[in-house]
């Protein structure tokens, strides 16, 4: 009876301490290395505007933040990863709208992923333009020449993308759709490698970020005709929105947002650190400079408005690809 009123004693103290420490976990986080995760290649949009705000995450938060792309299924291997690790706010999430589309388009028909009940939204961190680029050894300086020049060939024009249900790949079914322009979709694993094939003349055309365009166009490795803005971009000014081209489309955005998300089930004190943290960089002088050259405009609001606009952005996107019946490929 002794020894099991030690063990009871033992055990309650242990879940004592067990309990005290979970308690003391908020108000000490963060303790060590935060991992965000992109669920790209290196070198995409995602990619690159991640890597734009680690140093003052890191400096805001007072523990490394650290990128860690984990790409495959067109997203759905990163996305899928954090949602199943351990909602401590060590594992964290910058997303795109991809997000969105990749569920209007697939409608959970080959995953169960679902972000709107499997994530807790942290903040809305920017929004860019994207621009259309072709590559040197396509015959078209404009989007009517690109269109005609579509026409012309025996065969269909190849586009890129970076997967399928990602921003590029229908951002340009929506270009497509207001165009009347056929050509066959040919997904990457990410942005980076579909522009590397624009660059190396293997593919003619995609859309891309303005973060990732800018220098290619000033370096003269590819071209730009259009950009998805509604006023031309800081960035590239002597390129026309799609509007000045004569495009019209569908009532979708067609810029990239990005947002952070984490695991269901974060600590509210270690989330509002983490929001905290982001409307701090979001409204560094310094980062807004660096991201003005980029032609990223920072965006910053609450989880909740992320939360929202995620959301919203499925139901868009839905209505999108069902009246225009895409299927995944």
């Amino acid at each position: 009876m002794l020894n099991l009123f030690r063990c009871g004693s033992i055990a309650g103290a242990m879940l004592g301490a067990l309990g005290a420490a979970v308690a003391q976990t908020p108000s000490s986080y963060p303790d060590r290395p935060i991992r965000l995760v992109v669920a790209f290649v290196p070198g995409g949009a995602t990619d690159t505007m991640a890597r734009q705000i680690l140093g003052e995450l890191t400096e805001a938060l007072g523990q490394p933040v650290l990128v860690e792309n984990r790409p495959g299924a067109n997203g759905y291997v990163g996305w899928n990863h954090v949602a199943a690790a351990a909602p401590d706010g060590y594992t964290l999430l910058l997303a795109e709208n991809a997000l969105a589309m990749s569920q209007a388009l697939h409608k959970k028909a080959t995953s169960s992923f679902d972000p709107l009940t499997q994530y807790d939204a942290i903040a809305s961190v920017a929004s860019s333009p994207m621009v259309l680029v072709v590559a040197n050894n396509v015959k078209a300086n404009t989007v009517q020449e690109l269109i005609a020049y579509s026409k012309a060939g025996p065969q269909k024009m190849n586009y890129a993308s970076a997967g399928v249900g990602s921003v590029t790949h229908l951002v340009m079914e929506v270009f497509r759709d207001g165009v009347g322009m056929d050509a066959m979709h040919v997904p990457y694993k990410g942005g980076g490698q579909a522009v590397a094939d624009v660059i190396a003349g293997h593919i003619p055309v995609t859309f891309a970020s303005t973060q990732v365009a800018k220098s290619l166009v000033e370096g003269g490795r590819i071209k730009a005709l259009a950009v998805t803005s509604t006023a031309r971009s800081p960035a590239l000014p002597s390129v026309p929105t799609l509007k000045e081209a004569g495009v019209s489309h569908a009532d979708v955005d067609l810029r990239f947002w990005y947002g952070i998300f984490g695991p269901k089930g974060i600590p509210e004190a270690a989330k509002a650190k983490l929001n905290k943290a982001v409307a701090s960089v979001m409204s560094d002088p310094k980062v807004r400079e660096r991201l003005a050259r980029l032609d990223i405009a920072p965006d910053y609001a609450p989880g909740a408005a992320l939360s929202t606009k995620l959301e919203n952005e499925i139901r868009n996107w839905t209505a999108f690809v069902d009246a225009k019946n895409i299927k995944p490929e």
